[in-house]
């Protein structure tokens, strides 16, 4: 293994990068700010402060829509940025770098990751290619190397990729463009409609936290702020979990469904094999309320939510550098993408 090593899992919420060096894991908002339309104002955590918060002359913007680069400038000023944080002294060093590409988007989609890597400004010697449901599957702790299949289920923020894994590979895969953050905006259009409040995606997505569930459940409450339709002036209201329940179901069932049409392409023996090992669920919007539970109603099988679901992809980068076992799953792309 190189003396510097980075291992970058580009997600649409939030960008993770594995740092060997330090061995340590940055875990931050993928999302930037920039001042007078030239100017980097924040980025990560810092610029998640400032969204839905900026004056005119700041734009904040998250650089990943639905799983792919929308904003390549930003996104590469993004990685740099990082990269520099994670950095002795803040220099950025010449270093190999891993990283987990999606499997369900095209190949000029998948080119512009690897672009990012190429910028001369992070002086990468070697790149490697992970295809991100094996490294989801690792970092889950599943032993993607043996003959027996096993289903992988991310739920992101904007897209849901379902995998079905067997000998290190992927049999088969499907992106939902389907996440956490249409469970927010179905949020927000139904406090809109049933309490004539305005909310921002922030308070949504605090709603859907602390009241979201795929199951219907006993009522409670949570108190938040917003915009009254009819004065125009701040109020507080009680958002009911009944509510949220309503508004989130028919959305959650089609995850479900998605999962079912997979399980039904999946060939005999690999089926047999997950009624074994199961479904793994990953993905920072896997921990809603009893999402598992609903998927074991639906589909009879065990479901096992991984531990820190959100980082499971990072970490799977993480054992894949570090363990020798795992030396075929990372490959160098065949086009010429470092001179």
């Amino acid at each position: 293994m190189a003396k510097s090593v980075f291992g970058l899992d580009i997600g649409t919420s939030n960008i993770k990068i594995y740092c060997s060096e330090r061995d340590d894991i940055l875990n931050e908002k993928n999302i930037i700010a920039i001042a007078n339309k030239k100017n980097v104002y924040a980025v990560g955590n810092e610029a998640f402060e400032m969204h839905e918060k900026a004056p005119d002359s700041i734009q904040v913007t998250f650089p990943v829509k639905y799983g792919v680069i929308a904003d390549f400038a930003n996104m590469q000023v993004l990685v740099t940025e990082f990269i520099k944080k994670l950095s002795k002294g803040g220099k950025i060093m010449p270093a190999d770098y891993y990283i987990a590409v999606p499997t369900d988007i095209t190949e000029v989609e998948k080119r512009a990751f690897l672009e990012l890597i190429r910028d001369s400004k992070i002086k990468a010697r070697k790149i490697m290619v992970i295809n991100k449901p094996v490294a989801d599957a690792v970092g889950s702790g599943v032993d993607v190397n043996g003959a027996k299949g096993v289903m992988i289920v991310n739920i992101g923020a904007d897209t849901t990729e379902i995998s079905v894994l067997s000998l290190g590979g992927i049999v088969l895969s499907r992106a939902v463009k389907f996440g956490g953050n249409k469970l927010d905006e179905q949020i927000i259009g139904a406090v809109r409609k049933k309490y004539n409040l305005v909310i921002g995606a922030k308070t949504a997505e605090h709603i859907k936290i602390n009241l979201g569930s795929a199951l219907p459940m006993e009522e409670r409450f949570v108190s938040v702020y917003g915009r009254d339709l009819v004065t125009g002036l701040p109020v507080s209201r009680q958002i009911s979990s009944t509510v949220v329940y309503e508004c989130l179901v028919d959305f959650i069932h089609s995850i479900v469904d998605s999962i079912k049409m997979i399980l039904e392409r999946t060939p005999p023996e690999l089926a047999s094999d997950i009624i074994d090992t199961g479904i793994h669920l990953t993905g920072g919007s896997s921990g809603i309320l009893h999402l598992a539970e609903l998927i074991n109603n639906e589909t009879d099988l065990n479901v096992i939510i991984s531990d820190e679901p959100s980082e499971s992809v990072v970490r799977g980068i993480k054992t894949i550098i570090e363990d020798p076992a795992f030396t075929e799953i990372a490959y160098i792309p065949k086009e010429k993408i470092y001179d």
